[in-house]
């Protein structure tokens, strides 16, 4: 199999591990796009015999901790309503906490990635832990018609020290419970009960307030087409706990600092 077929496989993966870094659907891609752009204009940048996957996120990485992307105005006017972005690079411990607990990579494939031993890798993640632990809890939203997915979140998110603000199952039932409390994050289903679009619900919430949003689907392909506006945080059902628990904290992270630095700029 040609590399160029063998890095298609692993290219969805990559966006999702890009996105998740960056907050943004457009700094992520181009990130991913620099990737592939050094690999054909030194293919031996690409070292296939490492394992296909860790040699791509490897290539990435060096990207990534190379050039600096983030914050494009173009990025500004393709994103969705209420995603925010960082205008600095990710540091290493949430590129540690995410390769293992979002992209399920090993100890040490996740060491190799980043250039680091075993010993290192697993201190990046405890720090990357205290950093996400240190976040204030919020009050979660839940757009689900699943009874028993919506349960599993449901309890999920209450492990994670967060409060469920209550669970939809329908465009009107999620309009009505955000009107009671703002939530202060979002996990929607795209298709629910009565053939409403979670999608469409999400955009009407974020005309009123901006909120991170992130979306469950067992069609994330439907997505992630780059042929529009797409979900930064995107989750494949059916899902492991460790993704959402690793996406969820993502999400509040970029909202969290970006609020921060808005506060610094009035004052």
């Amino acid at each position: 199999m040609s590399d160029s077929k063998i890095v298609a496989q692993h290219l969805p993966l990559l966006r999702r591990y890009a996105r998740a870094l960056t907050g943004d659907q457009t700094s992520g891609d181009a990130y991913v796009a620099a990737t592939l752009e050094a690999m054909v204009a030194d293919p031996s940048s690409f070292k296939v015999e490492e394992g296909p996957r860790v040699a791509l996120y490897r290539l990435f990485t060096k990207i990534w901790n190379s050039i600096s992307l983030n914050g494009t105005s173009e990025g500004a006017r393709s994103a969705l309503p209420g995603e925010r972005k960082l205008a600095s690079i990710t540091p290493m411990p949430r590129q540690a906490f995410l390769l293992v607990a979002l992209e399920g990579f090993p100890e040490h494939d996740a060491a190799r990635i980043l250039d680091v031993d075993v010993v290192t890798l697993r201190s990046l993640i405890e720090e990357s832990g205290r950093e996400l632990a240190a976040e204030i809890a919020t009050d979660v939203l839940i757009i689900e018609d699943e009874t028993f997915i919506a349960m599993e979140l449901e309890s999920l998110v209450e492990s994670l020290g967060h409060r469920v603000l209550g669970v939809a199952r329908t465009h009107s039932e999620a309009l009505a419970l955000a009107k009671t409390k703002k939530p202060g994050l979002i996990l929607a289903d795209i298709q629910l009960a009565d053939n409403s679009s979670g999608l469409d619900a999400v955009n009407e919430l974020l005309q009123s307030f901006e909120v991170p949003v992130i979306f469950i689907t067992a069609y994330p392909e439907r997505f992630l087409t780059g042929e529009r506006p797409e979900p930064a945080f995107l989750i494949a059902k059916p899902f492991q706990p460790s993704t959402v628990s690793a996406i969820a904290s993502q999400a509040l992270f970029f909202d969290r600092s970006a609020r921060r630095r808005d506060r610094r700029v009035v004052a």
